[in-house]
């Protein structure tokens, strides 16, 4: 479906991003990857499905550095058709003990940085007549929880950046939406995992079904998987027409 097409995903050597990136690159999708840590090990497994992979370093709190990321991933490919924001870090305190260095970190990465790259790839998008943006929000990109300040401000604010765009491409081939996953059993997410296990003294096992508990329903993790298969349907034909929309992959935790 997505042969002879271009996908760059922010931080995507591990977790969310690299499920996405692997279920682009299963569709025929060249890919540009970016994070950090295995990065030798994801691009061996996008490439296992036949189809071109590089690599760009940028770190997603520089705007420099994303421009020139965005350079690159053009001059290889000649353009960029599928956009995922993903990248995004965590830090967990209360408002009056948050450190301010750590706000502004969160702010820069897991919002500033998806406009940077939307605002550079959508000129492109527009001249081919299409382009697929996927925002990577959260369920905290819709409700919020306490000592999260920074995390929610900025993935509800990266749906509202969503919707903006969307409504800006509405009478184009450009699509604009985002994902809002629930718990995904991340790097970030197994840090609070053992951060809890540790304090109250149980096993991971409780640890996790404790944090299932207090807000997903199903009991169960969201896959990165699955959120790659969301992720291929907004870039088929069926999703020619979705548009702004904030799709939660939540297990329940918004019904309630």
């Amino acid at each position: 479906m997505l042969k002879g097409k271009t996908a760059l995903v922010t931080g995507s050597t591990s977790g969310i991003g690299l499920g996405i990136a692997q279920a682009l690159a299963a569709q025929g999708a060249n890919l540009v990857l970016n994070g950090f840590g295995d990065i030798d090990g994801a691009r061996a497994a996008v490439a296992a499905h036949g189809v071109e992979v590089d690599y760009h370093g940028a770190d997603m709190s520089r705007p420099d550095q994303i421009a020139d990321m965005m350079a690159f991933a053009a001059g290889r490919f000649g353009r960029i058709d599928v956009l995922v924001n993903n990248a995004g870090i965590q830090h967990v305190s209360r408002i009056e003990q948050f450190p301010t260095e750590r706000w502004d970190a969160i702010l820069a990465i897991n919002l500033s940085s998806a406009f940077h790259t939307t605002r550079l790839a959508l000129p492109a998008m527009r001249a081919a007549q299409w382009g697929r943006i996927i925002n990577i929000a959260s369920v905290h990109g819709l409700v919020a929880s306490a000592e999260k300040s920074a995390y929610v401000a900025a993935k509800h604010g990266l749906v509202g950046l969503t919707k903006v765009t969307a409504l800006e491409t509405a009478s184009s081939g450009v699509t604009c939406n985002a994902i809002c996953p629930g718990w995904v059993l991340t790097p970030l997410v197994q840090a609070q995992v053992d951060a809890r296990a540790l304090a109250q003294g149980v096993s991971p096992e409780e640890a996790k079904r404790q944090l299932l508990g207090e807000k997903e329903p199903s009991m169960q993790f969201t896959t990165p998987a699955e959120l790659g298969a969301l992720a291929v349907f907004f870039c088929s034909a069926a999703g020619d027409n979705v548009r702004g929309v904030a799709w939660n992959m939540d297990g329940g935790w918004t019904a309630q």
